[in-house]
């Protein structure tokens, strides 16, 4: 009795919120992604439509972690919903893939009752099916797969927008996009520090002095901050975005990803000015998301030789290198930093 409408669908949250919207709920799906803020919403717009009376009637079942009884889910699933039309049942941060379990869950699931709507989320645990095999196929045939990525830049900067002007407040297109670039760009974060920034602005025009006197920048914008403290040798502010960093706790390895990363960024703008490429087709490049990333790294570019961005990478390189065997990973990025400010 399975929903043939449902089917392997990744990226396809609009879709889902349409669906949703007319009604037309299929009866297998798994949640995913980045962004839990919109994750939460399309769950709680599944619970309002299914579960009328509430989370505490029979027709909701919830389940938790990977050792979830399956004899329990399978009889969850096989259960009548009670004076209503559908049953609700979430099963989170289960692997479905798992070997311990896999060939009863294909079972399970290639048989669902038209009356369930059985959602499995990935919250704390990443969803990583293999597709090169046929029983990961067999399970996921007749699910529809969201992914709750971040969402594209033009879609983020109207919300950010929108949520101030329900705060009362305005904000600059430009502030707005530095507001998503400097947490993440990520909802889930941008919705606690808007109300922060809302709270703090004693006007009612968000100024970028009202963000950066509340907001507490992601790790990649401290790196970011970091690198371009590097090339204008300004040592004794990169010493302490290093340090900054390191309280952040994120492994050395993350750290000498994110400013290797931006390096070589600088040579792919320095090669691209080279050549008169512009910024867009050099943000494409990249894959940079924020206008004000690309215009920093362009502007640095202007001042430095396609050597000295050379030697950057081959300095991040060697380090990279020794992080994975050295006993003090910290030392050896302080001493990185002092090279890279004084090439």
């Amino acid at each position: 009795m399975s929903n043939n409408k449902t089917k392997i669908n990744d990226n396809s949250y609009a879709e889902f919120t349409a669906a949703l919207k007319s009604g037309d709920i299929g009866n297998l799906y798994i949640f995913h992604g980045e962004e839990r803020y919109l994750l939460d919403h399309c769950l709680s717009g599944l619970r309002s439509f299914i579960c009328k009376d509430g989370l505490d009637s029979f027709n909701y079942k919830r389940y938790d972690g990977n050792n979830i009884p399956i004899e329990e889910l399978d009889e969850a699933i096989e259960t009548f919903p009670s004076f209503a039309d559908r049953t609700l049942i979430e099963v989170h941060d289960f692997d479905i893939f798992s070997n311990n379990h896999r060939d009863k869950m294909c079972l399970i699931l290639s048989d669902l009752p038209d009356y369930v709507c059985l959602v499995f989320i990935y919250t704390t645990i990443l969803f990583k099916p293999d597709g090169r095999l046929k029983i990961t196929k067999d399970i996921l045939k007749n699910a529809e797969v969201i992914d709750f990525c971040p969402q594209e830049k033009s879609k983020l900067l109207k919300w950010i927008t929108r949520h101030f002007q329900d705060a009362g407040k305005s904000i600059a297109m430009e502030d707005a996009e530095y507001l998503a670039y400097i947490t993440g760009g990520l909802m889930t974060t941008l919705y606690g520090e808007i109300g922060k920034v809302a709270a703090y602005a004693t006007t009612s025009f968000i100024s970028r002095q009202d963000i950066n006197k509340v907001v507490t920048p992601a790790f990649d914008a401290v790196a970011y901050k970091l690198t371009d403290s590097v090339i204008t040798s300004n040592y004794k502010q990169a010493l302490q975005l290093l340090d900054e960093l390191f309280q952040m706790r994120e492994a050395p390895q993350k750290l000498i990803y994110s400013i290797s990363l931006r390096m070589r960024q600088l040579l792919i703008a320095k090669v691209c000015q080279d050549r008169g490429i512009g910024k867009s087709e050099f943000m494409k490049m990249c894959d940079i998301r924020y206008e004000i990333q690309a215009r920093t790294l362009i502007d640095r570019a202007r001042s430095i030789s396609i050597s000295k961005c050379r030697n950057y990478i081959i300095e991040c390189s060697q380090t990279a290198l020794e992080l994975n065997s050295t006993t003090a990973p910290e030392s050896r990025m302080v001493e990185l930093i002092g090279k890279l400010s004084t090439l």
